[in-house]
């Protein structure tokens, strides 16, 4: 938790920029596993934490633009809470540590908004993804839970996402913690690493690391011999050598700021020929986007100029052939990258994302529908403050390969029969966390290896 001035100043900002209306900002619930008392570890929502610092379940938060009041509702903790979890601070006593002076019990919370409902109120609501908030929600303001998302209100997206997307330095400090969690997260699972191993073994190792700083994991990790699959959360093979290693997992600080990486290492103790040889173009790609990230310009130059340099590599490679700027607008490339170069980072991993994509990561151009392109998150132009992933990566996937030659699809740009040869392959990513400064960007944490042979040295 930050200081209470920070969290005045934030619902301050966000009043400024509202004018108007009554915001509804639900904490997260405890969620149970699989009885009411035995629940999944507890997250609080990122927007509720970011304006009022509670990590505590079962609680609202309430901003009155109109008449500058804001309110937190919850359940204060009784003596049988106390018995069996030790003596609480009263959330009163909380509340007021984040500024908020009116503290009132929960169930009053359905008396508040009838009267809302009553003064015909301009009542502002996100968007949610628990069924349990909905509920409560619906239930209070006598809507349709079917139909929440009619609710939801855009003007408040718009000034979350304003306020949110740009950084203070006690965030990027907090970010760069995380960061470097994640660093160490990393590293260990390097220099672990050793053919006969599982895969769970691995996770269970880097895992660990996290814990250590008193962090969690900011998303499921993706630990896999079998890179080709994006998002690949199997962990029960056995690495053997010549396995080439995916790795993306992230820390999730103790404030809840999160850290994103991916490395790409071998089993064995170096790459092979081939690896190393298209390792060497998965870094040049990184590279090109190290090179060009800086205030003003777009993510989606980024991408596409990073794409240009896939696709050049792979024409002299052989992959690939014919006019590179065609084949990249064509969208003959995402073959081998089928994803985006990456995505804001914060409170959330992929930062708002419940709020929507289009709203976080665009601005006044629409998003493009290109297999590939369509997954770009971050397209934006970048400003001071922004804190986002880069992310390329070289895959290698059967059935996309097999459906593309199948189709006839881009045979002017793909020399399928050269593509084949590493049907095998798998796939390779490599991902580091980046900061917009005034006059350029820098990459947040401790010096990561990049180059195979800083990672290799790590395998000895």
């Amino acid at each position: 938790m930050f200081s209470k001035d920070i969290y005045i100043e934030r619902r301050n900002i966000l009043k400024t920029n509202l004018k108007s209306g009554l915001v509804i900002l639900p904490g997260n619930q405890e969620s149970p596993r699989n009885y009411k008392g035995n629940d999944y570890n507890f997250e609080q929502d990122s927007c509720f934490l970011y304006y009022f610092g509670m990590n505590v379940p079962n609680l609202i938060g309430v901003i009155d633009v109109d008449k500058n009041q804001e309110y937190i509702f919850g359940t204060d903790f009784t003596l049988d809470d106390i018995v069996w979890m030790g003596e609480q601070k009263l959330l009163k006593s909380f509340a007021e540590d984040v500024g908020v002076k009116n503290f009132v019990e929960m169930t009053e919370f359905k008396k508040f908004a009838t009267k809302a409902l009553e003064e015909n109120r301009e009542l502002l609501f996100l968007p949610q993804y628990r069924a349990e908030t909905v509920m409560q929600l619906s239930k209070a303001f006598e809507l349709n839970p079917f139909e929440f998302e009619i609710n939801v209100s855009e003007k408040l997206i718009r000034a979350v996402v304003e306020q949110r997307n740009t950084k203070s330095a006690l965030e990027i400090e907090e970010i760069e913690k995380a960061v470097n969690i994640t660093r160490a997260m990393h590293l260990e699972a390097i220099k672990v690493t050793k053919p006969g191993m599982k895969e769970y073994e691995v996770v269970a190792a880097l895992e660990a690391v996290a814990a250590k700083y008193n962090a969690s994991t900011s998303f499921h990790t993706i630990f896999t011999k079998n890179g080709q699959t994006l998002h690949n959360h199997y962990h029960g093979n056995t690495l053997q050598e010549g396995d080439l290693i995916v790795l993306d997992a992230g820390a999730r600080a103790h404030t809840g700021y999160c850290g994103d990486m991916t490395t790409t290492f071998p089993v064995s103790k170096k790459f092979s020929e081939r690896q190393r040889d298209i390792y060497s173009l998965l870094i040049e790609m990184f590279e090109k986007a190290e090179e060009l990230i800086k205030p003003e310009i777009t993510y989606k130059e980024v991408h596409l100029e990073v794409c240009k340099v896939l696709a050049e590599g792979m024409k002299k490679r052989g992959l690939m052939k014919g006019n590179i700027e065609e084949a990249v607008k064509a969208g003959a490339h995402a073959i081998f990258f089928p994803h985006g170069l990456g995505h804001m980072l914060g409170l959330d991993v992929h930062d708002m994302e419940a709020l929507g994509e289009n709203y976080v990561g665009y601005e006044d151009f629409p998003r493009e529908m290109q297999f590939g392109l369509k997954s770009l998150r971050l397209a934006r132009k970048l400003k001071p403050g922004y804190v986002f992933t880069v992310e390329p990566g070289i895959y290698f996937i059967p059935e996309l390969i097999k459906r593309w030659k199948e189709a006839n699809k881009f045979t002017e740009y793909l020399n399928y029969d050269e593509i084949e040869k590493y049907i095998d392959f798998g796939g390779m990513r490599y991902e580091g966390d980046f900061l917009i400064t005034d006059n350029g960007a820098r990459r947040l944490g401790d010096k990561m290896p990049k180059y195979f042979d800083e990672i290799e040295a790590l395998r000895k």
